[in-house]
């Protein structure tokens, strides 16, 4: 996972971390504001200094996806995310060998140029390339390299990437039968969402600290679509209440949902993590590619009948 380190030695280069890099700008539950009977106060910040974020190249491009949400999303940014947010930079982790079930090619995200330093891990040591002239002074002394940091340009698994053109076919998608068999393998824990690089849903909710409910605080605390009662709304409505409409809603807003609204491709990285996370084994790989079956499949029942 992401945690602070203090040394060189403590960076863990050769593992996929569990979580994301989302964590360190958006923790799992963080309290945004204290309320009494007539005022509140926003929460202070934990950490004020800068932080540097160790991250590789699909990692980073996540961010844009979170920043669009958070920073792009209507006419106000979130104030809580930018706050945090302005604080970080990046240091860019050479991906040497790729992990199973990384996909990053196939969605474009192998490569990244937002980053203010990129390290090349080796038993000998490292080479690291700045480009943010304020960590100039930290390599001073050292020797120069003509070694340049590469980047993953083919992976072991490819994934044929859907493309859903318009609402229309979003809306015929719905109803195709590839859907179904999730009814009986996922268990909607969730873990899928949370382990994911650019998934932000999340909740608000009031802790009150007296019985007249007029002291406490709002927290905001990650969730997932695929879980029960997210989807509730006031009256007890509920538009999703089969697991099969709920992963079919995940898949489809990373798809087409995130891309109509913002038009910048995929809401996903394919870094892997949803797939290795899952307890039912289920592979976000493998339902990509079924969707595009199932894509051409209703391109040629049109053209038959055209």
């Amino acid at each position: 996972m992401y945690k602070q380190i203090h040394k060189y030695a403590e960076i863990e280069f050769r593992e996929r971390s569990t979580y994301a890099m989302k964590e360190v700008i958006t923790p799992i539950t963080q309290t945004l504001f204290y309320f009494t009977d007539d005022e509140f106060r926003e929460s202070k910040m934990e950490e004020t200094r800068d932080i540097l974020v160790f991250g590789r190249a699909c990692d980073i491009n996540a961010m844009k996806i979170q920043d669009q949400i958070y920073l792009e999303n209507g006419d106000e940014e979130d104030p809580f995310y930018l706050r945090r947010r302005e604080k970080v930079k990046f240091a860019l982790m050479e991906c040497q060998e790729q992990f199973d079930g990384c996909f990053c090619c196939s969605v474009g995200s192998n490569i990244t140029d937002n980053y203010s330093v990129a390290v090349s891990f080796g038993e000998g040591g490292a080479y690291v390339e700045v480009k943010d002239e304020a960590f100039g002074d930290f390599f001073s002394g050292y020797g120069e390299s003509d070694y340049e940091i590469t980047f993953p340009m083919e992976n072991a698994l490819k994934v044929d990437f859907p493309v859903i053109e318009n609402l229309d076919m979003a809306n015929r998608l719905k109803a195709h039968p590839m859907w179904d068999e999730f009814d009986a393998r996922c268990i909607a824990c969730g873990a899928c969402t949370v382990a994911c690089s650019t998934c932000t849903c999340f909740e608000t909710t009031d802790i009150t600290y007296t019985q007249n409910g007029k002291v406490g605080e709002r927290r905001r605390t990650c969730s997932s679509c695929m879980v029960d009662g997210f989807d509730q709304v006031a009256g007890g409505a509920c538009f999703r209440k089969k697991i099969s409409e709920k992963y079919r809603y995940k898949i489809l807003h990373k798809v087409y949902g995130h891309d109509a609204r913002f038009r910048t491709g995929p809401m996903c990285v394919g870094c892997g993590r949803c797939s290795a996370r899952c307890p039912q084994l289920i592979g976000y790989p493998e339902t990509l590619n079924k969707l595009s079956g199932a894509i051409e499949e209703i391109r040629q029942k049109e053209a038959s009948h055209a």
